[in-house]
């Protein structure tokens, strides 16, 4: 399980540098949030680049309530919230 989410973190973090990157006004404080505009947040985040990436990475769908979720998560909480999704989904 740890190694598991080790790796998730490090792929999620990848993910999280280069869209936060993107926007200089964001601090790196390890929010999901950062991916976006903080000074003119987008009006629908699914579907945004940040989740398409998120979803090829894992291989998962990311419906418009994860997104919500995971978009107000710390990296440490949405690597954790991915495993719970991938899980579901291989569930099913």
């Amino acid at each position: 399980m740890k190694d598991d989410y080790q790796s998730v973190y490090d792929v999620l973090h990848r993910i999280y540098q280069t869209h936060r990157r993107g926007h200089p006004e964001n601090s790196d404080s390890k929010q999901m949030c950062c991916m976006w505009s903080t000074d003119d947040p987008p009006d629908i985040i699914e579907g945004t680049p940040p989740f398409d990436d998120i979803e090829d990475a894992f291989g998962i769908s990311i419906d418009d309530d994860a997104a919500l979720e995971l978009y107000d998560m710390h990296l440490d909480e949405a690597a954790r919230k991915i495993i719970e999704i991938r899980r579901t989904e291989c569930q099913q």
